[in-house]
């Protein structure tokens, strides 16, 4: 059984408009497009947005609701996720901002990995769990049962609009970043600001009720 069509379009209009609008993962989707290159951002966003999945598997489950209800896991898991980015801005604060071509980098190798920052960023935000807990219910229609299918596929309908809109957010900023990292300093700059959002981002994580 597949969603109604005015349950699909109804839930992605929704969802798209989330995910456009300002955020934690916009920033940081636009941090390393910004900083590192239009692969780099899109590599990223991609990883954001399938990160996703993560979270529509909880909600199927019912795991969300247990760390919802436990004050300790949800605390745990959010510490864990503030200091991940918090590392994550102080490797951007420690680099050199200097652009190199992605060959160079041994592009291969960094992209995946860049790829992996953005599922692990997502996958650990307790935010996001708990979005996921409070938004996918508000679309589901009890009276045409299977919950946990109709669950699951609003996760997947909202994880595959987010890769793509994080995913061109990437590629666009990464254009800006590229020629703005060809005028002297600007991309050690870039790369301090950068750090300086994911820190921010990461303590407002880690104190916010």
């Amino acid at each position: 059984m597949l969603l109604a069509p005015e349950q699909f379009f109804g839930f992605l209009a929704a969802a798209v408009l989330i995910t456009a609008s300002p955020g934690p993962d916009n920033l940081m989707v636009l941090g390393f497009g910004v900083s590192r290159g239009r692969a780099q951002g899109i590599a990223f966003g991609l990883g954001c947005g399938l990160g996703c999945l993560s979270h529509t598997l909880l909600a199927v489950l019912g795991v969300s609701a247990l760390i919802a209800a436990s004050p300790t896991a949800f605390t745990a898991l959010k510490i864990g996720g503030g200091l991940y980015l918090i590392w994550l801005g102080i490797q951007a604060l420690r680099s050199s901002g200097k652009a190199k071509p992605i060959a160079a980098q041994g592009g291969e190798e960094a992209l995946p990995r860049l790829f992996a920052k953005g599922l692990l960023a997502n996958a650990i935000n307790p935010k996001v769990v708990l979005f996921f807990l409070s938004f996918l219910p508000q679309f589901v229609i009890t009276e045409r049962g299977n919950v946990g299918w109709q669950t699951a596929q609003l996760g997947i309908v909202f994880t595959v609009q987010a890769a793509v809109l994080f995913g061109v957010l990437g590629y666009f900023s990464g254009r800006v970043g590229q020629w703005l990292q060809r005028h002297g300093r600007a991309g050690l700059w870039l790369d301090r600001l950068a750090g300086t959002v994911f820190v921010a981002l990461g303590v407002r994580l880690i104190v916010a009720r």
